[in-house]
């Protein structure tokens, strides 16, 4: 707690938010500096304030983080009663909503008095999936059946990791449509539990809802990816997923299937992969606490660790890049034969497809292409500097931020096109690293540098895919984005002699869709263009 001095002073500072004529600017600010003695400032300002007012004070308290939670539970506990700065149940749903969204923990005790007096709702339950007490999962067992709440619900025993309420959850699947279905689904995989398998086989063979989540969530269960294809001759998706899955004995697992290897060009191939083991690969994240889509984030994950979120399905929302975690640092089978076929490559012989087979094998199934490409790059260590953040001046928007900076950096220094790719729509370039470039051996850059100074090409293996987004229905934006799989040191060579980096881009026609399920127009376009 802050002493009187610092609590009048952070009052002061909190007085003065609403006399600023943008004042979320003024709270996000204020959340920014988050001067000693601000939350017990909120605390006693809280309860008297206008209701218009108490989003705001409510919003700025969850930014403040864990050293807010006392602030939360006082203002919480004066629910249901009539003394000054009691609040109502209004105001409890927009406190708990809060500290859902900022994944507070709050006393399991407090949530059992709340739920006396404010009945079964949203934030109250899903503040009880975060609260880690089994001891809430039979009233949340009881809303399984509840029309507004069950998706909630479900969530909240999935996160509990409440594996006996397994085969509840997953016998009403066919009974569910829409997001409800969708959301019970999600919960099984957050259970984790191999014993929804045969339940979602059945979803899947009785063909009565959509097929692709009960797939997904075999594959997570299972760890069989079975190759879909990308259009089926009669149009129908769910037929092909039920297909695929019928053929299969979820207690075996076959390994992964390459082939065959199609030369387009001597610098561009074709092949498709089987039961790919997915260990590097875009895939959803949890659904965020308190949100109301189960499926929205998404993140490029290295060996079971998140390592950038790269944003969601949304067509109108930025693209989005930021740092979550180094992957593990593990040795990959064939590593030695790999970097000696990319030592020096100018065309994809089968030498080339052949030594990449170790790394194939680990990323999902699905319909890919490589494209052996050289990229004028350069290294970015100024935040202002990398394209996700020069993109906003370039398309005008730069009022939207009143004038600052806009803090779109990925969270470490990358590589990035130089230029612009060509096009009517505005298309930038990112290589995000999978180690700290910083960290990079000098000695082995250099070693890297004496090669292309003799004319030859070390070349770098990446994961590639084009988002192609129209932000905000008011500006067309493409990104290529390319996740770095191998050759960092080779890359960082280049970008310092100045010279076009080759790499061997492998990019996944499933993570590059266009209307008709094949490969998406974007992609062409921008590959073309390189």
């Amino acid at each position: 707690m802050g002493g009187t001095g610092t609590a009048s002073a952070a009052g002061a500072r909190l007085d003065a938010l609403f006399a600023a004529d943008d004042i979320w600017s003024a709270v996000f600010a204020l959340a920014e500096e988050a001067p000693a003695g601000l939350p017990d400032a909120i605390g006693a300002r809280y309860g008297r304030a206008p209701k218009d007012r108490r989003r705001y004070l409510s919003w700025l308290l969850g930014a403040l983080g864990e050293q807010a939670v006392p602030v939360f539970l006082s203002l919480l506990g004066t629910v249901g009663g009539d003394g000054p700065g009691a609040i109502d149940g209004d105001d409890a749903r927009e406190l708990l909503g809060t500290a859902v969204q900022r994944r507070l923990e709050l006393p399991p005790a407090e949530l059992h008095r709340l739920a006396g007096e404010l009945g079964a709702t949203e934030p109250l339950v899903d503040a009880m999936g975060l609260s880690g007490d089994p001891g809430f999962v039979p009233f949340l067992d009881g809303l399984l059946d509840d029309e507004r709440l069950r998706g909630r619900a479900a969530l909240a025993l999935g996160r509990l990791g409440a594996r006996e309420r397994t085969t509840a959850i997953a016998r009403r699947l066919p009974g569910l449509t829409g997001l409800d279905h969708a959301t019970f689904v999600v919960a099984l995989e957050l259970l984790g539990d191999p014993a929804a398998i045969p339940h979602l086989l059945r979803v899947l063979a009785e063909g009565r809802v959509p097929a692709w989540d009960a797939h997904h969530a075999l594959v997570a269960l299972t760890g069989q990816d079975p190759l879909l294809p990308l259009t089926p001759p009669d149009g129908d998706h769910d037929e092909a997923l039920r297909r695929a899955w019928a053929r299969r004995s979820p207690e075996h697992r076959p390994a992964p299937s390459i082939g065959p290897l199609v030369l387009d060009s001597p610098r561009r191939a074709h092949f498709a992969l089987d039961d790919g083991r997915g260990r590097v690969r875009i895939d959803y994240d949890p659904p965020a606490p308190g949100s109301s889509w189960p499926r929205w984030d998404k993140s490029l994950r290295i060996d079971g660790e998140r390592v950038y979120h790269v944003g969601s399905d949304c067509g109108t929302c930025e693209t989005t890049l930021g740092l979550l975690g180094w992957p593990p640092r593990t040795a990959r089978t064939g590593a030695d034969r790999l970097r000696a076929a990319l030592a020096d490559v100018d065309e994809l012989g089968a030498g080339v497809l052949d030594a990449l087979a170790p790394v194939v094998e680990e990323l999902p199934s699905g319909h890919y292409r490589a494209h052996l490409l050289d990229l004028g790059l350069e290294r970015v260590t100024d935040p202002a500097a990398s394209w996700t953040a020069r993109r906003h001046g370039l398309r005008g928007d730069d009022e939207r931020y009143g004038g600052e900076p806009c803090d779109d950096w990925p969270g470490t220094g990358h590589f990035q096109l130089r230029d612009r790719v060509p096009g009517e729509v505005p298309t930038y370039g990112v290589l995000l690293p999978s180690q700290p470039l910083d960290a990079l051996d000098a000695d082995t850059v250099a070693r890297h540098a004496s090669a292309i100074a003799a004319g030859r090409r070390p070349t770098a293996l990446a994961l590639a895919w084009v988002e192609d987004n129209y932000v905000e229905a008011e500006y067309p934006e493409r990104f290529l984005v390319a996740a770095v799989l191998d050759g960092h040191h080779r890359l960082a060579a280049h970008a310092a002699a100045g010279v076009p980096a080759r790499v061997l881009l492998l990019s996944r026609a499933e993570d590059n869709r266009g209307p008709e399920g094949g490969w998406s127009t974007a992609f062409d376009e921008v590959l073309g263009r390189l």
